[in-house]
């Protein structure tokens, strides 16, 4: 009960003071409810190709983050045996993000949209149940600063979303 008073207390702190934890649970949240929305768009089309072009977004900027600060962080503050925890994270990663590229020349509509998208959710689905089920338990049991870690994590998450913006949304999904 602890460990979920803590998790909501941080959750409405403003994100350069949540730990790493929450803000990587947040971003979970977040992607879980893209996944919903395009399974409720039904035959729409271009709520599907902007629904897939958020979640393919969002993803490639929560595992950047996650690949450049988190995973670091756990190999050095976890035992050895947890250190499996991050390896098969980082497949997962590769997986998901080889289903994002194929977005790039994917329309909505076109054979293969849906069950790509199907595919990858689950897979990150999957990635999360593990993710806050072992790998961030484990973490919350070390010495790692996550207060110190939530403020970089925060600061990366929002330089990365800057230049996402400056560059103009790309057109994954895109009907058109």
């Amino acid at each position: 009960m602890a460990q979920a008073e803590t998790t909501t207390k941080s959750a409405t702190q403003p994100p350069g003071e949540q730990d790493a934890l929450a803000l990587l649970e947040a971003d979970h949240r977040a992607v879980e409810k893209l996944f919903e929305a395009f399974e409720k768009a039904g035959d729409d089309l271009e709520e599907k190709a902007t629904l897939a072009q958020r979640a393919c977004e969002e993803l490639t900027v929560h595992t950047i983050i996650e690949e450049e600060l988190l995973y670091p962080a756990a190999q050095a503050a976890l035992p050895e045996d947890g250190k499996l925890d991050v390896e098969e994270a980082y497949v997962e990663h590769f997986l998901v993000k080889t289903l994002i590229t194929k977005f790039e020349t994917l329309k909505a509509g076109d054979k293969g949209f849906n069950a790509t998208f199907k595919v990858m959710s689950e897979m990150v689905l999957h990635h999360v149940e593990e993710e806050e089920g072992e790998l961030f338990p484990e973490l919350r049991r070390t010495k790692c600063d996550l207060a110190a870690l939530g403020k970089k994590i925060a600061a990366r998450k929002e330089a990365l979303q800057s230049k996402l913006d400056a560059a103009g949304s790309r057109s994954v999904g895109d009907k058109t």
